[in-house]
């Protein structure tokens, strides 16, 4: 309790009890001379108090870290509301992105349907292809054939 005094007299910068302060940092064997000091210390700080000086000082001071905090929270809560407009931007860009992306791969979708059913077309028709020329081959192959039978016919009937 007398440090704790002692600290705030050293912080408001006032030395208007220096022999309350020597006294305070005597020995400390003597009990009634510490509870006297301690008391006088105590005196003085609300006989400062009550004279307004100490009072109007720790309410400016007080006063100036409300306004430093508050300062301070605003700039944090304008960051933030900076940070959740940003974020929205963002969602609104992904929610759209998205969107784009279904519509895409509905029309890819779509697309591989048809690509597929391209696909089995052309194998349907590559097989018709090989078919035709089998079929090609063998009509060359009868028409040799037709051939050698007329030529062997023609010289039968000569």
């Amino acid at each position: 309790m007398q440090a704790r005094a002692r600290r705030k007299a050293q912080r408001t910068g006032e030395d208007d009890d220096n022999d309350g302060e020597e006294e305070f940092s005597g020995s400390g064997l003597d009990p009634q001379k510490d509870q006297r000091t301690s008391s006088r210390l105590d005196m003085s700080c609300n006989d400062r108090t009550q004279a307004g000086g100490l009072d109007t000082k720790d309410f400016k001071k007080l006063f100036e870290e409300v306004s430093r905090e508050n300062s301070q929270l605003q700039a944090q809560l304008q960051d933030t509301q900076r940070v959740v407009s940003q974020t929205r931007v963002e969602l609104e860009k992904a929610t759209q992105r998205q969107e784009r992306l279904s519509d895409c791969s509905a029309l890819l979708e779509l697309e591989r349907k048809d690509r597929r059913m391209l696909e089995r077309r052309m194998a349907e028709l590559e097989e018709e292809l090989k078919v035709l020329v089998d079929l090609r081959a063998d009509n060359q192959r009868l028409k040799d054939e037709n051939g050698a039978l007329i030529r062997v016919i023609s010289k039968l009937s000569k």
